[in-house]
């Protein structure tokens, strides 16, 4: 999955970029509060954007 497109995704579930680091991005569910990194890839694996919405308590894309 490209990241621009998991990106839109938490953006539709209203999730918002708390910060950059050196190889990932915080993410934050502003609903429920919770946090995960997104890796700062170009492609991310389709296990791993599962995971990441599972994280965020947001649906799988």
């Amino acid at each position: 999955m490209k990241k621009s497109k998991l990106i839109r995704h938490l953006i539709r579930h209203n999730c918002e970029l708390l910060r950059e680091g050196g190889r990932h991005s915080i993410w934050k569910n502003k609903d429920s509060g919770t946090m995960t990194a997104v890796p700062r890839h170009q492609e991310i694996k389709d296990l791993m954007a599962r995971k990441i919405c599972q994280d965020l308590d947001i649906p799988k894309p």
